[in-house]
């Protein structure tokens, strides 16, 4: 029997051969890739479950900005809905500005190596007073608190109530704006004034979820945010020379803006062209301000995690219509200094702008915000809800890609409200993914040949000292972020889409996760069960490979042979996996009388090992083989994928 069955094994077409290399078919195709069946909280099919819940902050928020200190003061009331099934003794809140006490943990690990979230200089951080809780009943009190580095616990005098208990908790506040504050925001001195990008302003509520309780992580630099959905008012006082611009509808645009501003202001709101709101050469012209000392400029924005904000006497201003689904409308506008009128320059962001909130509306869900603003300032490149902040010397396809990247974050992670703390992947790399299609269509494909990563890249994304998707932002090494959180998960969900599912099952599938999850807080998990039950594909394997490890791959063409030796009764071929990670074969095979073969092998032929061996109706011999032939995989070794007759 032994003897029978080892024969069988060898000469069956289609069979597998066992091979020494680095692949193991039981590991990759391993059963029971989830940890947990789906719970009321959370479906298995993907969805939320019919339980589940999410804790709300609604905000209210008054603050002055002082330009001869660069400190902004301000006061919040914070409304917080407890709507998870467990009574909360304490909340944490999130203090982001001590992130540049020259003590903080962030100063200490992230300043010290340098890079994008280096902090040049320190601040005192969030000075907070006056702290006081309101329950339900009306009643008032000074509850304990604890600063922890970036962030505020306040005790509760009574257990805050769970299925829908509220408390609201008011305080003050004061930073001073830093220079450089880890490229999220900061000032920027131009020749026509100051330009602040203000973010992480004001003490934000932490999450707190059916998976971790509270989420608690300290804000180092890397990582970014995770934080409740709600409704926020904020109102900005600031010197009346000053334009400022927030993430959020502009409730007073009378009591803001001249007479001419205001009509300009509501002829941009039916234009799908670039309407000037303020010129260049209006900057410099006292008529182009109200006369008065001071304007409060009042901001309001639904169902948003955060929100944010901009202001300087510097700005050239502009906007225009955004055309969403439905027949609803959104106003795209840009704020940026003169020294960024240049060719291609930021004259033409509103146009950039428009066409990429445009794009993603249409092709995945639609834009909720009322505004969309660009603003031009020391900021490289980050993203807020509703608006965004751009490195100034931005220009030509560097501005599109920045702006329709930092654009394409209102999707992942503001529409989609993942863990940036935890899962980079999740929100840089999803991003960059639908970049890479709306970059495909903006203007005709304009800036389709430009990347944020030029060249060959597969062998630096998949060398031996690359981070795994599944560490946190902060865990990774910087010169390693841009590869694991941006361009790695952009790869992998481009050869889901192209070459795993196609276009059709996972544009319907993509659409429905973010559909599924819109303004709630998925996990990995979540993403993964709405990808396979859409699609209609078990894909623990892909996650696998992927995700949750850092493997390779690697096809190559072991062999080549005629059936009887006679070309005309058809070709055997014989392709190995040499990597851990298995992929569906593509291969395409010439024929010396010019007939061609395009085959497209599933993935389950690596189930039973690392060779297969197939049968192709050929009638002549083999010119060539190649796989992979249109390069849709990252494979690390394309010396193997060849095979030519006479080698």
């Amino acid at each position: 029997m032994k003897k029978f069955l080892t024969g069988c094994f060898l000469v069956i077409i289609g069979g597998s051969l066992y091979a020494q290399t680095n692949y193991d078919h039981r590991e990759a195709f391993a059963p029971n890739f989830y940890p947990q069946s789906g719970t009321p909280f959370r479906s298995a099919s993907g969805m939320p479950g019919p339980l589940y819940w999410q804790n709300e902050a609604d905000y209210k928020i008054n603050a002055s900005l002082d330009t001869s200190t660069q400190i902004i003061k301000g006061d919040v009331e914070i409304s917080y809905t407890n709507n998870s099934t467990d009574a909360l003794n304490f909340l944490w809140l999130y203090l982001d500005q001590n992130i540049y006490k020259e003590d903080s943990r962030g100063s200490a690990t992230t300043t010290q190596t340098g890079g994008r979230w280096a902090n040049p200089e320190f601040t005192e951080g969030s000075i907070v007073k006056n702290i006081s809780l309101t329950d339900a009943a009306n009643k008032t009190s000074k509850p304990e608190y604890v600063i922890t580095d970036t962030r505020l616990q306040v005790w509760l005098p009574h257990a805050l109530k769970a299925n829908g208990g509220k408390v609201k908790l008011k305080m003050d506040f004061e930073f001073k704006v830093p220079e450089y504050g880890t490229d999220r925001m900061g000032r920027l001195a131009t020749k026509n004034g100051t330009i602040y990008e203000v973010a992480q302003w004001f003490p934000r509520m932490a999450v707190y979820d059916d998976l971790q309780g509270w989420n608690t992580l300290p804000y180092i630099g890397a990582g970014e945010f995770y934080l409740e959905y709600g409704d926020v008012e904020f109102n900005i006082t600031a010197p009346a020379s000053m334009i400022v611009v927030g993430g959020g509808e502009l409730l007073n645009p009378a009591e803001c803006l001249t007479a001419e501003q205001l009509k300009r202001y509501n002829q941009a709101k039916n234009s799908d062209k670039t309407v000037m709101l303020r010129s260049e050469n209006e900057i410099r012209q006292a008529s182009s301000r109200p006369a008065k000392p001071t304007i409060t400029w009042k901001f309001k924005m639904n169902n948003t995690r955060d929100v944010a904000w901009a202001a300087s006497t510097a700005f050239v201003w502009d906007a225009a219509r955004i055309n969403l689904p439905g027949g609803k409308k959104s106003l795209a506008m840009s704020v940026y200094p003169v020294e960024s009128i240049v060719k291609d320059g930021w004259q033409r962001s509103t146009e950039f702008t428009k066409a990429s909130v445009e794009h993603y509306s249409e092709m995945w869900y639609a834009y909720p915000w009322p505004v969309a603003v660009n603003v031009a300032g020391i900021v490289g490149g980050m993203e807020y809800p509703g608006i965004v902040f751009c490195s100034y010397k931005s220009a030509g396809g560097d501005l599109w890609g920045v702006t329709d990247h930092e654009f394409g974050h209102a999707w992942f992670p503001m529409i989609v409200g993942t863990n940036e703390r935890k899962y980079a992947w999740m929100d840089e790399g999803f991003t960059t993914f639908i970049n890479g299609i709306s970059t495909k269509k903006f203007n005709n494909g304009e800036f389709a040949d430009q990347t944020y990563f030029p060249g060959d890249l597969t062998k630096y994304m998949f060398h031996d000292y690359m981070d795994g998707l599944f560490n946190k932002p902060d865990v990774i090494q910087q010169e390693n972020l841009g590869i694991a959180a941006y361009l790695k998960p952009s790869v992998m969900l481009n050869t889901l889409r192209d070459v795993v599912l196609g276009p059709d099952r996972f544009d319907a599938a993509f659409r429905e996760y973010i559909k599924r999850w819109a303004f709630k807080h998925p996990t990995p998990y979540d993403f993964f069960h709405t990808m396979e039950n859409v699609s209609g594909e078990d894909l623990g394997w892909f996650w696998r490979g992927w995700i949750m490890n850092t493997w390779k791959l690697d096809q190559g063409i072991k062999g080549v042979s005629y059936v009887d030796k006679m070309p005309s009764k058809g070709s055997v071929i014989t392709i190995e996996n040499l990597e851990k990670m298995p992929m569906p074969v593509i291969l395409q095979i010439k024929e010396t009388n010019g007939k061609e073969h395009h085959i497209k092998l599933p993935v389950e032929v690596w189930q039973r090992g690392a060779t297969w061996t197939f049968k192709v109706p050929t009638t002549s011999e083999i010119q060539d083989l190649v796989l992979d032939p249109e390069n849709l995989l990252p494979d690390i070794n394309r010396t193997n994928n060849n095979w030519k007759k006479g080698f």
